[in-house]
């Protein structure tokens, strides 16, 4: 394994374990609801309790190889988290970027979030927990977050574009972080 691919898979291991280790300041903000788009799959079944749904919580696969988004679902719903991922600008062309939801909510299987505003982009999702092709809990895409991601981007004349467009994100391995301190 090449040095740079071990280095982010450590980032990732920390950054899973530093999540679950403090809790995240979240803002709650209001934001328009949109249905979400319509799945082959069949989405999980919905809560029975306050915790329900925190099997949910982990790193899946975000836009591109070594993007990725962290949720973590907490009390009654209540979703927390980041996308991390690589900069298109100018100024940060290839940097880690990490964009901390602002708002994040799990009602059901219906999973939302909306990350803060870095570097002029943001985005926003609106979709399902499902289950996915891995066989096992801890299992590659054990779970799938499938919906509408929409990137808002804004210009040096602060003329804002949004782009939407259908989004699988598979679930890690739970047992990365393992793997990337060996």
């Amino acid at each position: 394994m090449n040095r740079s691919r071990s280095g982010l898979l450590l980032r990732r291991a920390l950054w899973g374990v530093g999540l679950s280790l403090l809790p995240l300041p979240s803002q709650v903000r209001a934001q328009s609801s949109r249905p979400a788009s319509p799945s082959t799959q069949q989405p999980v079944s919905a809560p029975k309790d306050a915790k329900a749904g925190q099997q949910y919580s982990g790193m899946y696969a975000f836009l591109r190889e070594g993007e990725f988004v962290q949720v973590t679902i907490e009390n009654e719903g209540r979703v927390t988290g980041f996308v991390s991922r690589y900069g298109d600008g100018e100024s940060d062309k290839g940097a880690f970027l990490d964009l901390f939801f602002t708002s994040g909510k799990l009602e059901g299987s219906k999973l939302s979030f909306t990350t803060e505003t870095v570097h002029a982009v943001s985005f926003e999702f609106e979709g399902t927990v499902q289950r996915g092709e891995g066989k096992n809990p801890g299992d590659e895409a054990y779970y799938v977050l499938k919906g509408t991601l929409t990137e808002n981007s804004g210009d040096a004349s602060k003329k804002i574009s949004s782009r939407s467009r259908e989004v699988t994100f598979k679930m890690f391995p739970q047992d990365m972080g393992r793997q990337a301190s060996k």
